[in-house]
């Protein structure tokens, strides 16, 4: 048997490894996050929605702002405590939409996706987690403004970490979805599958939402049974990945195949097909004859899958 071909350094998992001290214990004290905001060292990511504004640099963009550049820009529609990096304070500075669009044509600044960012490497990997750590927190506040168990306008308390409702006395937390992300084989296939919304030569993982009342597992199975036909036996946890588009939180397991035929779910894929070692390989290093890809390593689909073809897993 040949060898298998090296597929170079393992690259870093985007969104992840954060080195914040959240400081949970500060959040209730509403002095000490005042101070925070006046420390000479604090800073600040200014998002609106999908918007992540940077100032331009090369070869990297910076998207840290001290908190009185943060506010020049645009007032905060919420301003969101993030914790400590190395003693200084991070702040997620929220602005609308409208704000962010209309920064798009200052000098000096660039205004982009979060997504587009992180592929394109556009700033250093260690203010990613933070961005997504207050992004996530911000899209949370601009759809929890109003208490659903009465109808109130809640306010933001807890350094924006919660919203308490003034009548009826409800708190309010943010919330993350757990998706399931798999990829379901053998020693030597696995299964992958096209989403409408993917870029024409890609392929991925299967995922999918945790039902109430569903274990990991038990979404991992029914995922795969429901989107592609396949029935899966042992499923075994590989990493997680905080996917702030909006709020998600991706589990990545692989699974056991016990079954072979496919019978693909056309509401949510275009489709599915098994792929062998090889291919696999020859789409992690671009080089598969089709010009067939796997998703960029800053997304956990790219881990899962490189994990199986450099043999990190066995069912055996």
């Amino acid at each position: 048997m040949s060898p298998r071909p090296d597929l170079g350094p393992k690259p870093r998992l985007g969104y992840s490894g954060s080195r914040i001290e959240r400081a949970a214990e500060l959040r209730s004290d509403a002095a000490a996050i005042d101070a925070l905001t006046r420390d000479p060292v604090a800073g600040g990511y200014v998002i609106g929605a999908d918007w992540i504004v940077m100032k331009k640099g090369s070869p990297l963009n910076e998207p840290l702002f001290t908190l009185s550049e943060a506010r020049a820009l645009s007032p905060a529609t919420e301003t969101i405590f993030l914790g400590l990096l190395d003693g200084a304070p991070r702040f997620g500075h929220g602005i609308t939409p409208p704000a962010a669009e209309a920064l798009k044509s200052r000098d000096g600044l660039h205004v982009t996706d979060l997504r587009s960012i992180a592929v394109q490497g556009l700033v250093a990997p260690d203010h990613l987690p933070l961005i997504a750590e207050a992004k996530a927190v911000l899209h949370w506040h601009a759809r929890h403004r109003f208490c659903p168990n009465c109808g109130a306008a809640t306010e933001l308390v807890c350094g924006g970490w919660r919203r308490d409702c003034p009548q009826c006395k409800a708190e309010h937390f943010p919330r993350t979805d757990p998706v399931v992300i798999m990829l379901a084989g053998d020693r030597e296939r696995c299964l992958l599958g096209r989403s409408p919304r993917f870029v024409p030569t890609m392929w991925s993982c299967l995922a999918g939402y945790v039902e109430p009342g569903e274990s990991i597992e038990d979404a991992v199975r029914r995922e795969t049974r429901e989107e592609a036909g396949i029935t899966c036996g042992r499923v075994v946890y590989f990493a997680s990945q905080p996917w702030p588009f909006p709020t998600s939180l991706m589990i990545g397991c692989h699974a056991e195949a016990l079954s072979h035929e496919i019978v693909v779910d056309r509401e949510e894929l275009e489709d599915a097909r098994w792929f062998s070692k090889s291919e696999i390989e020859a789409m992690i290093m671009r080089k598969h004859p089709q010009g067939l890809t796997t998703p960029p390593p800053v997304a956990i689909a790219h881990h899962i899958i490189r994990a199986w073809a450099e043999d990190e897993l066995s069912f055996d």
